[in-house]
């Protein structure tokens, strides 16, 4: 994907009183970051960034490359520790916490390559990833059946004709599938998923978007993505990153005609967007 260079940044009193509609307000907060930055040798990846996202949405984060995306995905996750702000899931700060104890608060993360074990069969991968919250004793016994968490994630992501054979004859949207049925396998309450249809087909496309309007009907999930037909097609509400800062934020329709979005994002000049 080739890097964007966006135009004039907003001015300073633009940019900090990003816009809402009505459909962007969220319900009881699951995820709260306020006043977060991330600074990296000087450079500011995250710039006074907060966001609030209810339960049970599925919320899209998009902006141009460089916008602090994939940065504030870190930060969430423990992959990376924050200058300054705090990160509030379910009430409990995750300062200090690292990556695998958030985990186990209940949030899971698929990145831009998919990360499956291509000699396991598609059960198996599922099974293992599920393991995490069964005593280290029962790993080193031989499973007997299928729990339900994993006959239900399998059943989810639609491969359930497919549990047997091995992850590696599976096609780059199937991988894509399996991951997100790994994920939902631990019980997470939030799922971050990081361009999850970059590389697919159309047909897998459509179908992914329809696996993340299912999921989200149990979980809260936040989507990474730069597709903008994806994000026409399934998102309801939409944040927008520039620079490290949130621009805008709400529905689709409202963050498309808004010409700063247009500006920084679709690469529209003002006079072109009026």
């Amino acid at each position: 994907m080739s890097e964007e260079n966006p135009p004039e940044a907003p001015s300073e009193e633009t940019a900090a009183a990003p816009e809402r509609t009505e459909a962007a307000k969220p319900g009881p907060g699951l995820l709260e970051i306020r006043d977060l930055m991330v600074v990296f040798d000087g450079f500011t990846a995250i710039n006074g960034v907060d966001l609030t996202v209810g339960e049970g949405e599925l919320r899209f984060l998009i902006g141009p490359n460089g916008a602090g995306k994939t940065t504030l995905i870190d930060v969430i996750t423990g992959l990376t520790k924050p200058t300054s702000g705090t990160v509030r899931f379910a009430g409990a700060s995750l300062a200090g916490r690292k990556e695998h104890q958030i985990v186990r608060l209940g949030i899971g993360r698929t990145f831009q390559t998919s990360v499956v074990f291509e000699e396991l069969s598609v059960l198996e991968n599922i099974d293992l990833a599920a393991s995490f919250r069964r005593p280290l004793a029962s790993l080193l016994r031989r499973r007997k059946g299928v729990t339900d968490e994993v006959a239900s994630a399998l059943e989810t992501i639609g491969l359930r004709d497919l549990a047997d054979r091995p992850a590696g004859i599976l096609s780059h949207g199937q991988r894509q599938w399996l991951e997100i049925g790994m994920l939902i396998a631990q019980g997470p309450k939030l799922l971050l998923l990081d361009e999850p249809v970059a590389g697919m087909s159309k047909d897998e496309r459509e179908r992914t978007g329809e696996l993340l309007t299912e999921i989200a009907r149990d979980h809260t999930v936040i989507v990474i993505e730069h597709d903008m037909e994806f994000l026409r097609r399934y998102a309801s509400t939409v944040t927008v990153l520039h620079e490290g800062s949130v621009l805008v934020e709400g529905d689709v329709a409202a963050v498309q005609a808004d010409p700063r979005v247009q500006e920084v994002y679709l690469g529209r000049k003002k006079e072109e967007a009026a």
